[in-house]
């Protein structure tokens, strides 16, 4: 399979697993957005609500990076300066979501 067509179908998969947790994150959101800091780390505290928010990140992240790639092999003519800026937005989405996650198990 060619690199282009992967890398569609995991934009394309990855907008499809994204919806049902950008769902969960609104009602969740709006739920939590004017309660204290306790109400945020007791609602944090649940594995499940911790799981599955980390997976929202992940995907959510993955998704973005995908996405700026794309922008990158249209926009950057010069194949150095677009490789080093594609390494840049793949390992910063991947320590983002990591110092997030981590973050949320030390609360």
């Amino acid at each position: 399979m060619i690199s282009a067509t992967k890398k569609w179908i995991s934009l394309k998969l990855s907008s499809v697993i994204m919806v049902p947790f950008m769902i969960w994150f609104l009602i969740n959101f709006v739920t939590i957005y004017d309660s204290d800091s306790q109400n945020l780390k007791e609602f944090f505290s649940n594995p499940f609500q911790a799981i599955i928010f980390s997976i929202f990140i992940i995907i959510t992240f993955f998704h973005s990076a995908l996405t700026i790639s794309e922008i990158f092999e249209d926009y950057i003519n010069n194949e150095k300066t677009r490789k080093f800026a594609n390494m840049m937005v793949y390992l910063s989405s991947f320590i983002i979501p990591t110092i997030t996650i981590i973050t949320l198990y030390k609360l």
